[in-house]
């Protein structure tokens, strides 16, 4: 114990005279250890504490503070106790000891063990002994946090000292300056707010103390290191000021006040807390102030230069009334709801009878403001405002007019449509019902092609309003639709029309299930007219526009279960026209209806009856029709089914593949053992129209036109690689097998490729077993033999199949991607595949639209992209460095391909290392090359690293070369990153001026706006470039 004691001696001679901070660590550690307790640090520094010399002292107690920073946790109640009494004393000593004192305090004040009283104790000695705002920046933080800690753990205590608590904090903070205090300073004051402590007679007083920093205006400087934003102190002030309505007669009037600023961002600031604090505020807190805040809301959205002012002056008006509109009425209350709603009509509602002038649209947003906070403001601005809309649109006879006057009572309805009115109340709007459907039916009788635009819009508005249209108007708003569908060729109209009846079936698909559907199915299977045995061309296109027209429509209708039993039919009926002939539809007109079933399939409600319907009907019909087409070709000269069209069919691969992605798992099930014995034994028991030969072999290589049959392999990917995986695939070993073989002696393109696309969907959902290992091991010997024969004719199906089989286990992180990618590179010095792997790069780095994608169910890890290019990055730089010069552009085809793949982050971050290589692609012929590598550079260069700026010589050349390029996408890109470069320290691109003004002379006479456009502003720049008043 003498040796502890004389250590103890030691170390406080040594901090407190010797001036070593270290010994500090050594205390605590000495405490921690057993070796001495706090007490006693406490005997050992009673020399020092009771020196009279102040800054003696002020070290002695400074040690002690800080080994009860690290050692609080372990004192008893009665060493708290004793420490705080003698930390209090000290707060009369000397000011230089008083830092010191607080961090003890602070230290103190986040023991378990305070004694009951002592918090109390600590805040009266803090108020009444130190004055808070002549300490340094550190001590005022440390206060700060000691009183957050305080009313974490002691809140009942201090709330027993009453206003005297709001009294000393205010005192405390009054005139704090730095950021990072007034975040604490706002947290201290949110809480006495939040919290309900006793403000007495300081409520004004604590209101002001933070107000004064109302509206923020702070900027933080370049790379701060405490990351405090503005944001972050507007948000807590905020929080303060409007957190109860005791402010609110101090809070208003410096709201109005503050809205009379010309600075942006002090009326955004002001609007914004107004709309907060009257979520909190009664009407009677309001009433007093409704004629000022009027008039400075309406200022801001009559006068605003801001799109942000004006939208933030508009959700104050709706936050306003809707607080206004929570009022309980009596005998002797005035409606505050009534007198604002007064103010506004009688400075808005004179505007709304003047169509051509421009405070129509300010006007009408402000009532709508106000019609979207309840539904008691909307039956009063609504009473008021319609009879004149309706008025103004019968007086009016400009199609201009009456378009704005229909656009302001559409935004109306919107705004309505929004108030919630209860379930059991009726529409504001039905009263005004049947001259609404007036308008709108009139309008869509106009020749004006914007008015009609308009009544479609106002059409699916007032179908929202529960309860508002009645069944006849609804049937007759579907006949003035399908009207302008079958006779307007406008696409615009078109387009509304589409939109509109996509929305008004949701609600009301019975008027369409028997009216328009049948229109349109009449329509379609018209054909134009031959005269003199010849089809006007006119009017062969504008059939065609039609049937287009027509398709569409049938996709947006269909949304409904009930309407996708109808509609569908329709489609599948075109589908077996075009194959039989019976009706002439183009393989254009085919695909659409193709893509309105994808469509029909992609946003129709799930639910067992529409799957059902896609398993029993859609699915086996598009096979059916399908089969029948690539075997009516075979041997045969007659016409040829555009259903074997190779457009065709790809475009039922997305039916049939979104289809399957959402069947419930037992119909997945039945229909991936449907397709697996339609292509493995030629089952086709299951198709609809079954007159089919026997021994159909789908997947079985043959000569002649056995292509259109082995083509059909994309519906079987379609099938069974956008199933989830947790339905099995029968047969599978066998399937493979098969997919394996076609792909590797196929000659038909679609077929090779669709069959590789489905054996690599199926490896990449197949479960991590030694089985899989093998399959893999066999594919690629396979492969690769095929690929080191330079005589093999199918080198480029090996390929597409290596390819695709690397993507498959590259998204999966599965072992063996990296084999095969190493394989891919070394083709990369192949004469005949070289070019063609340097693509195949992207297609491994880019998400495939109908296989290996999320919404196929595939196995997709998080950031593949970003592990395969640190894994393979410097085996592509060594390649590149090793090839020979006429095999490099493929080298850095490739690289472009990766890196242009990447995020834009990871870009940022991984290109100086790549950079040499780059600018060697900005060399290559390439134009692909060229577009992507200048895409990966462009980012680099805004924040460019000092790599970059090192080879600004090479860079300026390069680029300079580029904005002659005859591509005009590579001309705006480079014209963009010369730009960019202007924007790099002027001492180092000041030697380059001259230059690049010149060669920037050319592109401002190119024969492409854009690129002019770019060069002036590049110039420009660069022009200023050290010039006065330039950079």
């Amino acid at each position: 114990m003498a040796a502890d004691s004389t250590l103890l001696l030691s170390l406080v001679e040594e901090y407190v005279s010797g001036l070593q901070d270290s010994k500090a660590k050594d205390s605590v550690t000495g405490i921690k250890d057993g070796q001495f307790t706090v007490l006693q640090l406490v005997e050992a520094l009673g020399t020092s504490l009771t020196s009279s010399q102040p800054h003696t002292r002020a070290r002695g107690v400074k040690l002690l503070s800080e080994v009860l920073q690290e050692c609080y946790g372990g004192l008893t109640e009665r060493e708290v106790d004793v420490l705080i009494a003698f930390y209090e004393n000290r707060l009369k000593d000397h000011y230089v000891v008083t830092p010191p004192v607080l961090q003890g305090l602070g230290a103190l004040a986040k023991c378990t063990v305070l004694p009951p009283g002592s918090a109390v104790s600590m805040l009266r000695s803090l108020f009444q002994d130190v004055h808070v705002q002549s300490l340094m920046l550190v001590e005022r933080a440390c206060v700060y946090n000691m009183l957050i800690n305080l009313m974490e753990t002691r809140e009942d205590e201090l709330k027993g000292l009453g206003a005297d608590f709001v009294f000393g904090f205010i005192q405390s903070m009054d005139g704090e300056r730095d950021p990072r205090n007034l975040l604490l300073s706002f947290q201290i004051a949110k809480n006495i707010i939040h919290r309900g402590y006793e403000l007495g007679k300081f409520t004004e007083e604590l209101f002001e103390v933070t107000s004064c920093y109302f509206p923020i205006d702070f900027t933080p400087p370049p790379n701060d290191p405490h990351g405090i934003t503005r944001e972050e102190l507007v948000l807590m002030l905020r929080d303060v000021i409007t957190g109860t309505p005791r402010f609110a007669e101090f809070l208003l009037p410096l709201i109005i006040e503050k809205l009379d600023s010309d600075v942006q961002s002090a009326k955004l600031d002001s609007l914004q807390t107004l709309t907060a604090c009257v979520a909190e505020y009664e009407h009677s807190h309001l009433s007093e102030f409704l004629e000022g805040l009027w008039t400075s809301l309406r200022r801001e959205v009559f006068q605003t230069s801001s799109d942000k002012i004006e939208s933030a002056g508009l959700a104050a008006v709706t936050a306003l009334t809707s607080c206004l509109s929570r009022s309980i009425l009596n005998s002797e209350s005035e409606d505050s709801l009534c007198t604002f709603l007064e103010l506004v009509l009688k400075d808005c509602r004179h505007h709304l009878s003047e169509p051509d002038l421009k405070l129509v649209w300010p006007s009408a947003k402000l009532l709508q403001a106000a019609c979207r906070a309840s539904n008691r403001a909307s039956h009063i601005v609504i009473s008021a405002v319609m009879p004149s809309l309706i008025e103004q649109y019968s007086n009016r006879t400009e199609c201009s007019h009456r378009r704005t006057l229909l656009e302001v009572a559409q935004r109306f309805i919107e705004s309505v449509k929004t108030s919630d009115p209860s379930e059991n109340e009726e529409s504001v709007f039905l009263a005004f019902r049947p001259s609404l459907c007036s308008m709108v039916f009139s309008a869509l009788t106009e020749t004006n092609a914007t008015l009609q635009v308009t009544a479609t819009v106002v059409i699916a508005s007032l179908a929202q309003q529960t309860g508002l249209l009645r069944e006849s108007d609804i049937e007759l708003a579907v006949d003035h639709l399908t009207r302008l569908l079958l006779t307007e060729n406008d696409n615009q109209i078109s387009l509304a029309v589409v939109e509109c009846v996509g929305a008004l079936a949701k609600l009301h698909p019975e008027a369409f299930i028997s009216k328009m559907i049948p229109k349109l199915k009449t329509e379609m299977f018209t054909e134009p007219i031959e005269q003199d045995n010849s089809i006007d061309f006119s009017e062969q296109h504008s059939h065609h526009a039609l049937r287009q027209r027509c398709l569409s429509a049938l996709a947006a209708v269909s949304t409904q279960p009930s309407v996708v039993q109808e509609s569908t039919p329709v489609l599948l009926e075109v589908l077996g026209s075009a194959h039989t002939g019976s009706v002439c539809f183009s393989v254009e007109e085919v695909v659409s209806a193709c893509r309105s079933l994808q469509r029909i399939a992609e946003q129709v409600q799930d639910s067992e009856e529409t799957g059902r319907c896609f398993h029993d009907v859609i699915i086996p019909r598009l096979l059916s029709l399908a089969l029948q087409a690539a075997l009516q070709g075979e041997g045969s000269s007659d016409r040829c089914s555009p259903l074997a069209e190779e457009a065709v069919l790809s475009a039922m691969v997305p039916i049939i593949s979104t289809s399957c992605s959402r069947l419930q798992p037992t119909l997945a099930g039945v229909t991936a053992a449907r397709a697996v014995s339609l292509f493995l034994q030629g089952d086709v028991s299951f198709l609809p129209d079954n007159s089919f030969p026997s021994h159909i072999q789908l997947l079985k290589d043959q000569q002649g036109d056995s292509w259109r049959q082995s083509q059909m392999v994309c519906l079987l990917m379609g099938c069974v690689c956008s199933l989830p995986r947790s339905v099995e695939v029968p047969q599978m070993d066998r399937l493979l097998s098969q997919l394996e073989d076609m792909s590797c002696t196929c000659s038909h393109p679609l077929s090779y490729i669709s069959a590789a696309k489905c054996f690599a969907g199926l490896v990449n959902k197949r479960p991590l077993e030694e089985s899989l290992d093998r399959l893999i091991q066999n594919t690629m010997k396979r492969v690769c033999s095929e690929l080191e024969s330079p005589s093999s004719s199918v080198r480029t199906q090996a390929f597409t199949l290596m390819i695709w089989v690397a993507k498959a286990l590259l998204m999966r992180y599965h072992p063996l991607s990296s084999a095969l990618t190493d394989k891919l590179f070394s083709l990369l010095d192949d004469d005949e595949l070289g070019p063609s792997v340097a693509d195949g790069f992207s297609l491994m780095m880019t998400d495939s639209a109908d296989v290996l994608n999320r919404s196929c169910h595939a196995d997709v890890r998080i950031m593949y992209c970003q592990r395969f290019f640190s894994e393979n990055s410097a085996k592509l730089v060594q390649g590149f460095n090793a090839a020979p010069q006429d095999k490099k552009p493929n080298y850095l085809k490739a690289l472009s391909n990766i890196v242009n793949k990447l995020p834009k982050q990871v870009q940022v971050t991984e290109l100086p290392a790549l950079l040499s290589l780059l600018l060697e692609a900005l060399s290559c012929p390439d134009q692909g090359v060229q577009l992507s590598t200048l895409s990966c550079l462009e980012p680099v260069l805004l924040d460019p690293p000092p790599a970059l700026i090192q080879q600004l010589e090479a860079l300026v050349t390069r680029l300079l070369a580029l904005i002659s390029s005859p591509a005009m996408n590579v001309r705006i890109v480079s014209l963009r990153c010369i730009h960019a470069v202007s924007q790099f320290p002027v001492h180092e691109v000041l030697p380059f001026r001259a230059r690049v003004l010149r060669d920037l002379a050319r592109p401002l006479d190119d024969k492409k706006r854009l690129v002019r456009s770019e060069a002036v502003q590049a110039r420009a720049d660069w022009f200023l470039l050290g010039s006065p008043g330039g950079r």
